[in-house]
C-alpha cells in the first residue's frame, strides 16, 4: 500500500510544495530520459506476494503486529487490514532459474510465517478473496493503524461526499453500503514487476494491456464474496468501487476511476503516462520531500521523485507505470496488478513465468498496437475475462476465440518463445508454462471454488460452506499440488465449532412485508413459504415489529378477523433483536431468558438477518 509517512494535505501551502515537486518530477523525469540516464542493459523481476491471516475458527485474525514481531524480517510488512501481511520479494536478475529461485523464496518466506503463527492459533492462506470475510471484519477497528491508511480514507470519503457503495451482479448480487475503504481489504494479490528498457517503454506498456484480458481469464481465482457467487476474478470490480472517489451528480460526464485499466493506447514515453494522471486524478496524500529532483539530478545523482510516485501510488491501473531507484541507478518498470493471491506457489509462479515470458517474447507485429488491435477491445476482454475467466470469448486478432484456445495455441508458444530468448532454464519452462496449459485444459482456481461451493451449499447452510472452503484452501496449499490436480473439497469436515457470532450464522434471505399490508397477506406468505416469525419493516425499510402464528392465533381467539385489519394492529412493537457482532451464546441466552424463537438481526435500524431456534441448536451446549 506504498510510503507509511503520508498524511492530508492540511494547507494550500502543502498542496502548493507538492504540486511544485510534482511537476518537477515531471521535468527531471524527462531529462533522464533525454540524457539515457535511465538503465536500460539488464533485466530485472520483483514481486510482492499478499497472504491472508485466520484464527482457529478460520476468520480473518487481527493478530498481523505479533506475527510480524515473531517473524522479525524487514521483507514482511503491512497491508490495509489487521488480517493481511505482504511480502516484498528481492528483485532479480532475469536469466536462468530465477522463477525456481522465487519458488524456493516464497516457500521459506510462508513457512516462517506459518510456524509464527502456529504460535499464536493463526494460520497463513493464499487467496484472491478470503472465503471467510463477512461484514463484521470490515468495520474500522481491523483497519492496520498507519497514518497512510487514515488518510487515505478520510480523504476518500471526503471526495465521494460519503459512504463507499458496493454493487456486485454476477449470479448472485451484492449490494451494500460501507463506510470505510476496507471493502478492499478483501483483495488479496500476487504483484509482478518487469524492468523495460526506457525506449521500449510505450510498445511494452501496450503489450501489456493488450494480452491482460486472456491472462486474468486463465488465472482467476476469486469468484466469491461473502458467500456470494459474483465475477470470476471478483477482485476487479471489488477494488474498483471500494476506493472509488467519483460521486454522481446530474451531469453527464466522463470520469475515470482511480482503479482503472485505462482510457486508451499510451503514446510517446512513460512520462506521457504519468501527465495523463496528473491531470485526471487529483492529490490525496501529502508528505515531507527532502530533495528537490532537479537539484538532485544537477548534483548527478539519481532522483527519487518522491512526489510522483506518491501521487501514482494512489492511481490504482490495472499495469501500472513504476519509476524507481536500486544501487543508485535509476530504472522504470511495469507492475502487473491484476493478479489475485493463490491459489498455491507454485500456481503463482506459473503465472509469473507466462506473464513475463509473453512480455519479452512481444511479437514484432505488436509493436505499434493502435495498428493492430483497437483499444477497446483490449479493454472489453479485461472486462469480460474478469466477469467469465476462462470461460470467457475474446476478440484476438479480428476474431472471436476462448480463453482456453487462446491460451493454449497462440500465447503459450509467445511465451515459450520469449523464456528461452532470455536463457531461462529448459526444465523450469516446461514445469511452469505446463501448470498454465494443464489449467487451460482442467480448471483454474475461480472454477474449482464455484463447482465445490455449490455442492456444499446443497448440503450445510452458506457460512458452514464457506468456512469448509477455507480449509480445503489450506489444506491443498499445503500439499503444493497446482490448483488443476486439487480434488473435490470433503464433505466429513466439522465446521459448527468456527462460528461464533451471530453475523456467521444469520439467514439474510428474508420474507418482510409492511406494517401497513393487510394481515391476510402476512398470513399468506408464512404459509407459502412455511415460516412462523415474518420481521415488519416501516416505510423507511426500518423494523418496527414482529408478526408470529402465536400473534395470529391470539388475535383469531379474541375474536379478531384478518380480512381487513392491517399487520400493524396485530404485531409486537417490543421487538428483542441482536445485531451482526452479538456471540451466538449471548444470542441463545437471550432467546432461553425471553421464551422466544426468533431473534431478527440489525444493523442501524435496518433489518440485515434472522435467527430462530433451530440455527442456534447446534451451538447451544448447556
Amino acid at each position: 500500500m506504498g510510503d507509511h509517512s503520508v498524511n492530508n494535505i492540511s494547507s494550500n501551502e502543502a498542496r502548493s510544495a507538492l504540486i511544485r515537486h510534482l511537476l518537477n518530477d515531471i521535468e527531471a523525469l524527462e531529462m533522464m530520459l533525454e540524457r539515457g540516464l535511465i538503465e536500460d542493459d539488464i533485466i530485472r523481476i520483483g514481486a510482492e506476494q499478499e497472504f491472508c491471516l485466520v484464527n482457529d475458527n478460520w476468520r480473518p485474525s487481527k493478530r498481523y503486529d505479533e506475527m510480524l514481531e515473531m517473524i522479525n524480517d524487514d521483507h514482511f510488512t503491512t497491508e490495509l487490514a489487521r488480517y493481511n501481511l505482504e511480502i516484498n520479494l528481492d528483485s532479480i536478475k532475469l536469466q536462468a532459474n530465477c522463477f525456481s529461485q522465487y519458488e524456493n523464496t516464497l516457500h521459506n518466506y510462508l513457512n516462517k510465517a506459518a510456524e509464527a503463527g502456529a504460535k499464536i492459533d493463526t494460520r497463513v492462506i493464499l487467496a484472491g478473496i478470503l472465503p471467510s470475510i463477512s461484514k463484521n471484519e470490515l468495520q474500522l477497528d481491523y483497519m492496520t493503524p498507519s497514518a497512510r491508511y487514515y488518510a487515505l480514507n478520510n480523504m476518500m470519503k471526503e471526495l465521494r461526499g460519503g459512504n463507499f457503495e458496493l454493487s456486485i451482479r454476477g449470479v448472485d448480487e451484492l449490494k451494500i453500503q460501507h463506510d470505510s475503504v476496507l471493502f478492499e481489504a478483501c483483495n488479496t494479490s500476487f504483484q509482478m514487476h518487469l524492468q523495460i528498457k526506457p525506449n521500449d517503454f510505450v510498445s511494452s506498456y501496450n503489450w501489456a494491456q493488450a494480452i491482460s484480458g486472456p491472462v486474468l481469464g486463465i488465472c482467476s481465482n476469486s469468484p466469491m464474496l461473502m458467500g456470494r457467487e459474483l465475477w470470476s476474478e471478483t477482485r476487479i470490480a471489488l477494488f474498483q468501487q471500494s476506493i472509488d472517489t467519483r460521486s454522481t451528480s446530474y451531469a453527464l460526464r466522463d470520469q475515470q476511476a482511480r482503479v482503472t485499466f485505462g482510457d486508451g493506447w499510451s503514446e510517446g514515453s512513460i512520462a506521457e503516462i504519468f501527465k495523463n494522471d496528473i491531470a485526471r486524478f487529483k492529490i490525496l496524500l501529502s508528505k515531507e520531500i527532502d530533495h528537490d529532483s532537479l537539484a538532485d539530478l544537477e548534483q548527478g545523482i539519481a532522483p527519487k521523485l518522491q512526489a510522483l510516485n506518491l501521487h501514482n501510488s494512489t492511481v490504482y491501473r490495472w499495469n501500472r507505470a513504476c519509476y524507481g531507484v536500486g544501487g543508485g541507478k535509476a530504472h522504470v518498470r511495469i507492475e502487473n496488478r491484476y493478479i489475485p493471491s493463490g491459489p498455491t506457489i507454485l500456481d503463482e509462479i506459473s503465472n509469473f513465468a507466462f506473464w513475463i515470458g509473453l512480455m519479452v517474447g512481444r511479437p514484432e507485429e505488436f509493436d505499434d498496437m493502435p495498428s493492430v488491435m483497437h483499444y477497446n477491445d483490449a479493454k472489453s476482454n479485461f472486462i469480460k475475462a474478469a466477469r467469465t475467466g476462462k470461460e470467457s470469448v475474446l476478440r484476438w486478432a479480428g476474431k472471436r476465440v476462448s480463453v482456453r484456445d487462446l491460451v493454449i495455441e497462440t500465447l503459450l508458444p509467445i511465451a515459450k518463445a520469449g523464456l528461452q530468448k532470455v536463457e531461462i532454464d529448459a526444465a523450469d519452462i516446461d514445469k511452469y508454462l505446463g501448470v498454465i496449459e494443464q489449467r487451460a485444459k482442467t480448471h483454474t482456481g475461480s472454477q474449482w471454488t464455484i463447482e465445490n461451493y455449490r455442492k456444499l451449499k446443497l448440503l450445510y447452510r452458506r457460512d458452514d460452506a464457506l468456512i469448509m472452503m477455507c480449509k480445503a484452501m489450506h489444506e491443498n496449499q499445503k500439499s503444493g499440488k497446482p490448483v488443476h490436480e486439487w480434488p473435490p473439497v470433503s464433505k466429513d469436515i466439522k465446521v459448527h465449532e468456527s462460528s461464533d457470532l451471530i453475523g456467521h450464522i444469520m439467514n439474510t434471505n428474508i420474507f418482510v412485508v409492511d406494517e401497513n399490508d393487510l394481515a391476510d397477506l402476512a398470513t399468506s406468505v408464512m404459509k407459502w413459504k412455511n415460516i412462523h416469525h415474518l420481521p415488519i419493516e416501516n416505510k423507511a425499510g426500518d423494523l418496527c415489529g414482529l408478526l408470529t402464528w402465536t400473534h395470529m392465533k391470539r388475535h383469531r381467539e379474541q375474536g379478531g378477523d384478518t380480512h381487513s385489519v392491517l399487520v400493524s394492529d396485530i404485531m409486537t412493537r417490543d421487538v428483542i433483536f441482536v445485531r451482526p457482532e452479538t456471540e451466538i451464546k449471548k444470542a441463545i441466552q437471550l432467546m432461553k431468558r425471553n421464551e422466544i424463537g426468533c431473534l431478527p438481526v440489525v444493523h442501524d435500524r435496518q433489518l440485515i438477518g434472522i435467527v430462530t431456534i433451530e440455527d442456534v441448536i447446534p451451538y447451544d451446549h448447556d
